[in-house]
């Protein structure tokens, strides 16, 4: 009996990671804040389901990564965008880390990735 896979979220970063990053990108300095969140909202893209957490990204879209929650050992969320949105950092079993930036609804899918990893709630000095 196969279990069916549920997308809890399926998308790219925030939108407001990218206007915000585009406004600072007209002093010179915030030229390279510019070029990674335009980079993040063409190829970024997150599928969470209650199977799997899948981050596709790099240039082009050509890098991918698949974790099922059991290898998921801990996660670190911080919010960005006056907490519209967030970044976080999901650590696997081996010591592996994968880094998500501009996760919208941050909470609850840290809430739900910690869930499905059986792992324990979120405090407030994590």
């Amino acid at each position: 009996m196969a279990i069916r896979e549920e997308v809890f979220y399926e998308g790219g970063p925030h939108i407001g990671d990218l206007i915000i990053n585009v406004l600072v990108g007209f002093t010179v300095l915030g030229i390279p804040l510019t070029v990674g969140a335009v980079v993040r909202a063409l190829w970024l893209r997150y599928r969470i389901t209650n199977r799997r957490l899948t981050v596709i990204g790099g240039w082009m879209g050509r890098d991918r990564w698949d974790v099922i929650h059991r290898e998921i050992k801990s996660i670190i969320a911080v919010p960005r965008g006056l907490g519209f949105w967030g970044d976080m950092v999901v650590t696997l079993q081996d010591g592996t880390r994968l880094e998500m930036r501009a996760v919208p609804n941050f909470r609850e899918v840290e809430e739900f990735l910690r869930k499905q990893a059986k792992l324990e709630p979120a405090t407030a000095d994590t």
